[in-house]
């Protein structure tokens, strides 16, 4: 805990680090294939975490995780030489996701709320429903993506995960947007 301020990074700066990783991934597979997009995915993660780091003098713990996950896959998917560790990435970190989320929720927690309370302010049943519904999506998309490695190509697998994967994150983001509006708490003045 800081008593300090933390410095705050613009919209455009956190989207370059938090989708940067991903283009790089994206680019280097195209040019060079999944082994080489797996070793600069590995970099660029770790140069987003710090600059992120850099910039806000913290780590969120979301990215922190997936960069622990793009870590250990990645080094396997390399070291083994075997796109299946990158593949299946994708499935777990989905997965580990939606169980902690419906996880605390069965116990009490929501986990949604550690991870966005100092963005947004909802009421305790918005934050329970809001972590139910990321939780059931987030292991929608584990299954999606064992359905689809398991179907196609590396390279449609690598299209998928680009530009199918984010696409439906953000447009359930945006779905729950009204809910989110309608169960705000205001901030109370003065």
């Amino acid at each position: 805990m800081s008593f300090t301020s933390t410095p705050k990074m613009g919209q455009g700066t956190k989207l370059l680090i938090e989708m940067g990783p991903l283009v790089c991934f994206f680019a280097a597979n195209w040019k060079a294939g999944i082994f080489w997009g797996t070793g600069i995915f590995m970099v660029a993660t770790v140069v987003a975490l710090t600059a992120s780091w850099l910039l806000t003098r913290k780590i969120a713990m979301v990215p922190l995780v997936s960069a622990i996950f793009v870590a250990i896959f990645g080094a396997l998917t390399l070291w083994l030489h075997s796109d299946l560790f990158i593949k299946v990435k994708v499935t777990l970190i989905n997965a580990l996701f939606g169980a902690v989320l419906l996880g605390g929720v069965a116990f009490g927690r929501s986990y949604l709320k550690l991870v966005m309370g100092e963005a947004v302010k909802l009421t305790e049943a918005a934050w329970r429903t809001l972590s139910i519904r990321w939780g059931l999506f987030f292991l929608f998309l584990a299954v999606l993506n064992e359905v689809v490695w398991r179907s196609v190509s590396t390279d449609q697998w690598v299209n998928f995960k680009v530009f199918g994967l984010l696409p439906l994150t953000l447009v359930f983001a945006i779905a729950n947007a009204p809910f989110m509006s309608k169960h705000m708490i205001e901030d109370e003045k003065g």
